[in-house]
């Protein structure tokens, strides 16, 4: 039988793979929901393709002119975050895709799960700010969650089959971005140019940016935490710059697994979508003669600050990861647009993390509450 798919971020990076996915495997999955933020002129196209049930469009100014794109088609169109965040309890869904960018994920997979839906989780920021209510809510609705990182994928993958097997450490690897090598007075005049060229994976603006300042493997480092039960000493971040094993797990007898295979994030995203089933592919395979040399590295925290300011977060756990991630969203989106430098990205972060108020054991208003306020401030160290 069919999975039947809702999408929440459908026009970005992970969306349109999924997509791809999804169209390359017609007997095992169908589009039930769309949604996407702004993207009206693709989000009509994935539509016309996909005949879905249902599409959202987040910025409800867009919503006449989807209605127009999709004028002669049966499908249902609305609009606004609350409709996206409602539509996902639909009967119809079996598993959502949460592949929107950062916190505005949040209350749709909180919804979600609420609503007994598997969710196939690319959306990080929705655990690093709300992790343990995120699992709390997983365990009593009777819910799975499968990662689509590539990282937490392969951790994920080297579990399955390992039973009650304590997990030692996790090592998640990093390619080290477009940066790697780089000290601090290269850094100071970085340009977002620079920065948005990955080497080795395509992905938004966003999370590349993320990638640059290894801000993004802090991230996973505190989604790990919760999505595989952890204490922050048992993950350590390794920088692979090849980007072929992906991530390893480390078990109380020493011995050690990795799943590896080239840079392709289709393979993560079909694997949470078919689990426990693996699909036969036509995806390139990995040759090791085309990768004599596998090499790695410690990160550099003295260039790169914001990975530890992420790991100085999960240390303190409560409403402190929230912090770091709004402050980071707020960060980010003001170096895409010119207002600040690349180290100061760290300077934001690090005065929110040090002025905003501590709650030890938030609960979701707390949360969002943190949030809201936290933007609001790091906005106001932004001239």
């Amino acid at each position: 039988m069919k999975k039947r798919v809702a999408i929440l971020g459908s026009t970005g990076s992970i969306g349109t793979q999924a997509l791809e996915v999804i169209k390359e495997n017609p007997d095992y999955f169908e589009i039930e929901v769309l949604t996407a933020y702004n993207n009206i002129e693709l989000l009509a196209k994935q539509a016309n393709e996909f005949q879905p049930n249902t599409v959202v469009i987040a910025n409800e100014d867009k919503y006449d002119e989807l209605s127009a794109l999709l004028n002669d088609s049966a499908i249902k169109i609305y609009a606004g975050n609350d409709a996206i965040a409602q539509i996902v309890e639909m009967d119809t869904i079996d598993i959502v895709l949460t592949a929107m960018v950062g916190y505005s994920g949040l209350i749709p997979t909180i919804n979600a799960i609420k609503s007994g839906k598997n969710i196939a989780l690319a959306n990080k920021e929705t655990l690093v700010v709300a992790g343990e209510l995120v699992q709390k809510l997983a365990f009593h609705h009777k819910v799975s969650i499968y990662p689509v990182d590539s990282e937490h994928s392969a951790i994920f993958q080297c579990l399955v089959g390992e039973g009650q097997n304590a997990i030692e450490k996790i090592i998640l690897t990093a390619s080290g971005g477009p940066f790697r090598g780089k000290e601090i007075d290269f850094l100071k005049t970085a340009t977002k140019e620079n920065a948005l060229k990955h080497p080795n994976w395509e992905m938004g603006a966003k999370i590349t940016i993320d990638s640059a300042t290894l801000m993004n493997k802090g991230l996973e480092a505190i989604e790990a935490r919760w999505l595989f039960g952890l204490n922050p000493n048992q993950i350590e971040v390794v920088v692979h710059p090849q980007s072929i094993i992906h991530s390893a797990v480390q078990f109380e007898d020493g011995s050690m697994k990795a799943q590896m295979g080239l840079p392709d994030m289709k393979l993560p995203i079909l694997y949470a979508l078919s689990f426990p089933e693996r699909i036969k592919t036509d995806f390139p395979r990995f040759s090791f003669w085309d990768y004599p040399e596998l090499t790695f590295e410690k990160p550099d925290l003295k260039s790169f600050k914001n990975l530890g300011l992420a790991f100085e977060a999960m240390d303190k756990c409560g409403n402190m990861p929230c912090i770091l991630n709004a402050a980071n969203e707020i960060a980010v989106e003001a170096f895409l647009r010119d207002k600040i430098g690349f180290c100061e990205m760290t300077d934001v972060i690090e005065q929110s993390m040090q002025k905003m108020n501590y709650i030890r054991h938030p609960e979701l208003d707390d949360l969002i509450k943190t949030d809201q306020e936290t933007r609001e401030f790091s906005k106001s160290l932004i001239k």
